[in-house]
């Protein structure tokens, strides 16, 4: 854009000193024609530098998932193919799945084992409530007996205390006398009894208590409204399923499988350090580098532009999402030892700005690692925002030329 500026106005300086002779072409108008173009480009482009930065280093970066599978195991199947999209969803590749379903199978019978039992059991704990319930039952009748032969033997002994005082007066007979003591023996010999039959019910009932708290401790206690050992069974049931669906590894978004090695056969397992393929993610973000002095008057929302080399001669809209205000200079790292600045200050690194890609580029592929162009156009000297934009697009149209001679 400065040669064609430069262009036009040696045109200019042509037509009216050489052509038309306007005015005189002496020492003083050429100094003039030369310091005019000098201190108006420079104007120029610094005003620029302030309400249109631009920008050299534009980089597109995407999202890299190491794929790492959750269980161990022989890859059977990879149908994904290397650089081709792949949907989110899509399978990458699948694990021998036949231990983890033995796994599963043997848990779903340990789970049926574990139901029927903790059913028996239920019956046994049911069973023994009725048998503590009839020894409580049993108890009540028992001492109703005990109270009910009490008030009788003491009757008894009232009429054997009252016959040997008729007796001891000669108002009484023998006979009545040995008949009252007759009758008391055979209380107390019936209240013995029912003392015993007490006796027998309580211990009938510590018994069957007994008995009730030994099947409560085979079921345990209950967790999610399942008797323990069942819902320990079902968590690892559960948990053997899901080991199960891990070995169907699915695409964790829309994007590529890219340097795919893994093939039928091999080996992985669920080791961070060893993924099993890298997954590039088909969304992406623009971020260009800015010195930290040409950010003073950019905001978020304004109009961007970026020209990749990737894409000669074509513009594409964006609009400033962010400026990430940081920086590793902007950064200590832990340490015993003391911060090192050097003989001299460090130069300022630069900050990236964020930029969003207009819905109507949405669609154009941008290859992770593309570099190029950016200029932002704040809200200030709009009028001189078209010199900027012509500078991108005569950049854009440049990134034809492949520059060898190979």
């Amino acid at each position: 854009m400065e040669l064609i500026l430069l262009g036009i106005y040696s045109a200019i300086v042509w037509f009216i000193f050489i052509k038309m002779k306007w005015l005189p072409w002496n020492t003083v108008s050429q100094a003039i024609v030369v310091v005019i173009p000098i201190i108006g480009l420079t104007a120029l482009i610094l005003g620029l530098n302030i309400v249109a930065p631009s920008s050299a280093d534009v980089r597109v970066l995407k999202y890299v998932v190491n794929v790492v599978p959750q269980v161990r195991g022989r890859v059977i199947e990879v149908p994904v193919e290397p650089n081709r999209p792949v949907k989110k969803g899509d399978v990458l590749f699948r694990i021998d799945p036949t231990p983890y379903q033995l796994q599963v199978q043997a848990l779903e019978a340990q789970l049926a084992n574990a139901v029927g039992t903790s059913k028996e059991l239920e019956e046994q704990l049911a069973g023994a409530a009725a048998q503590v319930a009839q020894a409580n039952a049993a108890i009540q009748q028992a001492a109703a007996r005990v109270r009910e032969v009490s008030a009788r033997a003491e009757l008894a002994r009232m009429r054997v205390a009252q016959n040997r005082e008729l007796v001891a007066t000669g108002a009484g007979n023998r006979f009545d006398l040995e008949q009252a003591e007759a009758n008391l023996k055979e209380m107390e010999g019936s209240l013995d009894g029912a003392r015993s039959a007490e006796a027998q019910a309580r211990a009938a009932q510590v018994q069957a208590s007994a008995s009730q708290r030994q099947v409560q401790q085979k079921l345990g206690a209950k967790a999610n409204g399942e008797f323990a050992q069942v819902a320990q069974v079902r968590a690892q049931l559960e948990s053997a399923k899901w080991d199960l669906a891990q070995t169907t590894v699915t695409a964790p978004a829309n994007g590529y499988a890219i340097n795919l090695q893994l093939r039928p056969g091999s080996m992985t397992a669920a080791f961070p350090v060893t993924p099993a393929l890298t997954f590039v993610e088909e969304e992406m973000q623009v971020i260009a580098l800015y010195h930290q002095n040409e950010l003073h008057q950019v905001a978020p929302g304004n109009e961007a532009e970026i020209s990749l080399k990737t894409h000669p001669g074509e513009i594409i809209k964006a609009k400033v999402d962010s400026i990430i205000w940081a920086q590793g200079q902007g950064q200590v790292p832990m340490s015993t030892v003391l911060p090192t600045t050097g003989a001299a200050p460090q130069y300022p690194n630069r900050f990236p700005v964020k930029l969003t890609v207009d819905a109507r580029h949405r669609d154009l592929f941008l290859a992770a690692g593309a570099s190029g162009h950016a200029a932002i156009y704040t809200e200030h000297g709009a009028m001189i925002h078209i010199i900027r934009k012509i500078i991108l697009r005569v950049d854009a149209i440049t990134n034809y030329l492949i520059l060898k001679l190979h």
